[in-house]
């Protein structure tokens, strides 16, 4: 009687575990279930996300092409531009060699040349004239007839660099450019404060996008003309106060010979006169001849070339001043610098009649040499010192 009791309290019990263990298993399996859906998820979300990174990194290379090519078509505008002004005045300077050699008789052969043609050959060179004097204004009438005094401001820098002043700006501010090859341009309220023991402390530092070449640059107007390095004739416009590139141009012929043969590392040699930005350099072409170039300061333009008779061998510097090419010769072994070849572009300088100009009281060689129209000084980088040389003038003959 007593098992029958047992059995029938036994078998509820059993029935209610039974149960409870199945309910147990299906919970389990749910929680399994979800599980797995959460891993899924997760990976599903972690390959979104690696997706999404991948999409960013191709955007940003797609933009950095963009970008590139969007530089390489600025390059290949200036390259254009600058190959049409190189063809412009190539056609103009052969017509005009064209026009010497059709009214030059040759010794050897007898031409009549007809009365005419020779009075239209003197016309087209008087109006040729006329043009260079109204672009070059040719009320700038005095020449350099010596230089009178030296004062060395400081001694600072490398070997070689180039210091000056914007003579377009009303501003004393002084700018030193150091070394043949850099990117830094240090900024002095007045040549007091660059005098300073301690002036590259109180220098506002301007870094440029990319480095120049050489020592021939130069500051005009508030904008930085220089020769980009590692290019063949590229000249960059940047704005000083902005900084940043507002324009730039090839100039045609120049890069490939040094422009003097004592300053290998400046190509092209850019200078400030009375009448605006010019450049200085030599070509193949003529024999190492030095070549000049007025360039428009505004619009980058070629505005007129001359092959001038100035030699670049021996040669150290040059500088522009009322129109007219200073070139500065000295020796390989350093010594005593001297003017003694001098082109003026309108010919109103006899360049045979004047004497070997001489630089007082120094011996050694200079890297750059600047002539500053406001002030009528040079300003000179020699073996490192700054020095400011004052000139002596009188009326061109």
């Amino acid at each position: 009687m007593v098992v029958l009791q047992l059995q029938f309290l036994l078998v509820p019990f059993l029935t209610s575990i039974t149960g409870a263990a199945q309910y147990m298993m299906q919970d389990a399996a749910l929680m399994n279930y979800i599980d797995r859906r959460f891993l899924s998820l997760e990976k599903s979300l972690e390959k979104c996300n690696q997706d999404i990174l991948d999409y960013v990194e191709e955007f940003r290379d797609f933009s950095k092409m963009v970008l590139s090519r969007l530089a390489g078509l600025n390059n290949y505008k200036a390259e254009v531009k600058s190959e049409v002004e190189n063809l412009l005045t190539r056609i103009e300077r052969a017509q005009r060699d064209i026009d010497y050699f059709g009214s030059v008789t040759d010794s050897n052969t007898c031409i009549e040349v007809h009365e005419d043609l020779v009075k239209q050959q003197l016309f087209e060179e008087a109006e040729e004239k006329k043009k260079l004097k109204l672009m070059l204004n040719a009320s700038c009438d005095h020449m350099l007839a010596g230089i009178r005094s030296l004062k060395i401001v400081k001694k600072t820098g490398d070997k070689h660099g180039s210091w000056m002043k914007d003579p377009g700006k009303k501003h004393t501010k002084i700018y030193l450019l150091n070394g043949s090859v850099n990117n830094v341009i240090l900024e002095f309220a007045n040549i007091m404060t660059f005098m300073e023991s301690n002036h590259t402390l109180k220098a506002r530092r301007i870094t440029l996008p990319f480095p120049w070449e050489g020592t021939g640059h130069i500051i005009y107007q508030g904008f930085l003309f220089y020769h980009r390095y590692s290019s063949l004739n590229e000249i960059i416009k940047f704005n000083i106060q902005k900084r940043n590139i507002t324009d730039q141009m090839l100039l045609p012929g120049a890069g490939r010979v040094p422009a003097y043969q004592l300053s290998p590392s400046t190509k092209i040699d850019l200078a400030i006169d009375e009448q605006g930005l010019w450049a200085i350099h030599a070509e193949p072409e003529t024999g190492g001849n030095i070549v000049i170039t007025k360039i428009n300061h505004i619009t980058m333009a070629v505005e007129h070339t001359w092959d001038t008779s100035c030699n670049s061998k021996d040669a150290e510097a040059a500088f522009m001043a009322c129109n007219t090419l200073y070139v500065v010769y000295n020796f390989p072994s350093g010594g005593t610098s001297r003017i003694q070849c001098v082109y003026d572009v309108l010919d109103a300088v006899n360049s045979y009649k004047i004497p070997a100009l001489h630089f007082p009281k120094r011996q050694g060689s200079h890297s750059s040499i600047h002539y500053n129209p406001k002030e009528k000084q040079l300003f000179a980088w020699g073996d490192g010192s700054q020095i400011i040389y004052k000139l002596h003038t009188k009326q061109k003959v």
